[in-house]
């Protein structure tokens, strides 16, 4: 099945996002402040939350509509075929932000769309009471200017924490940021050596004199063997019932397949 998808991005990096799912080969459909919207199926949400290297989080758009009552909200949401997504004892907590809405009051929004989520599973399941003991299927809204959009979020924790951090350091850099650095500064990965082949071309060095806790390094040399950030790490949608476990290991296995442990390379 195909979904409306949204790889999210720290403002300012939207064009480095969009440039990773095209190299990943997805269809990009628009580009806003902080996300990316793009074409994909199960497979891709799969793909995308292992191989993306900048973006924050990988959302299902589920739902957007204009909204301007409590009513309105919950019956729009009401209508979503949340049975879809949401089984039976599916924890889905909701979170969410609104702007320059009549809809202003963030936990009043909350409450309206969890109420509007029961009812619907309510009549589907045929029971008035949901104990989400089971897999999370954490709800993100956000209003802006009455303008609602309804998201689930894949991902679980954010995609910056690809697993490889021991321990927590002052200030740390975020690796979804180190990894756009390097790639905005054009650092080719290989040897600091001329091209036989093309004279004019030479493997830049890279060099990070003050590195800190070696962020941009790992993240840099993540990329010259070719590892997939998300590869050591879990996901939320791991546990979802229509995303099939065996998408899941053929995408870790094929991962481990592509690392590159013979390349050599100058960071």
């Amino acid at each position: 099945m195909k979904y409306e998808l949204i790889a999210t991005a720290t403002f300012g990096l939207e064009a480095v996002v969009k440039m990773e799912l095209q190299d990943l080969g997805y269809n990009v459909v628009k580009v806003e402040d902080g996300k990316v919207t793009f074409i994909g199926d199960e497979r891709a949400i799969v793909h995308t939350n292992m191989w993306l290297r900048t973006a924050d989080r990988v959302y299902i758009k589920v739902a957007e509509f204009k909204a301007e009552t409590f009513e309105e909200l919950f019956q729009q949401v009401r209508g979503i075929g949340w049975e879809d997504f949401l089984t039976v004892d599916a924890a889905f907590p909701v979170v969410g932000t609104s702007v320059k809405s009549i809809l202003h009051s963030v936990p009043s929004c909350q409450s309206i769309i969890k109420k509007a989520i029961v009812s619907r599973l309510s009549d589907f399941y045929v029971q008035n009471h949901f104990d989400e003991t089971g897999a999370n299927y954490r709800i993100r809204f956000s209003i802006l200017k009455n303008h609602v959009t309804v998201l689930i979020d894949t991902s679980g924790i954010g995609l910056h924490k690809r697993g490889y951090r021991a321990v927590d350091v002052a200030a740390p850099m975020k690796e979804t940021l180190a990894a756009a650095l390097v790639r905005l500064s054009f650092w080719k990965e290989g040897v600091m050596r001329r091209d036989k082949d093309n004279p004019d071309h030479v493997s830049r060095l890279l060099v990070d004199p003050c590195c800190g806790s070696g962020t941009i390094l790992i993240e840099a040399a993540m990329m010259a063997r070719n590892i997939a950030p998300g590869l050591n790490r879990k996901f939320a949608a791991m546990s979802w019932d229509f995303i099939p476990e065996e998408l899941w290991n053929e995408e870790r296995q094929s991962a481990y397949n592509a690392v590159d442990y013979d390349s050599e390379t100058n960071y």
